[in-house]
């Protein structure tokens, strides 16, 4: 299985090489939801772990 970071990363290289417009507008979309994903899991952690002070 691939790790949120991995798949980001993927979406962002291949944004990067694209030159369909159709093609970019869906990698777009998945990168975002991606990045959503990732900051969703950030925040569940944060609160599942709080920092000590």
């Amino acid at each position: 299985m691939m790790t949120i970071e991995a798949h980001i990363e993927e979406l962002r290289a291949e944004l990067k090489w694209c030159d369909d417009p159709a093609e970019i507008a869906l990698i777009t979309r998945e990168l975002r939801a991606a990045l959503a994903e990732k900051t969703r899991l950030i925040s569940e952690l944060e609160a599942a772990f709080p920092a000590s002070e």
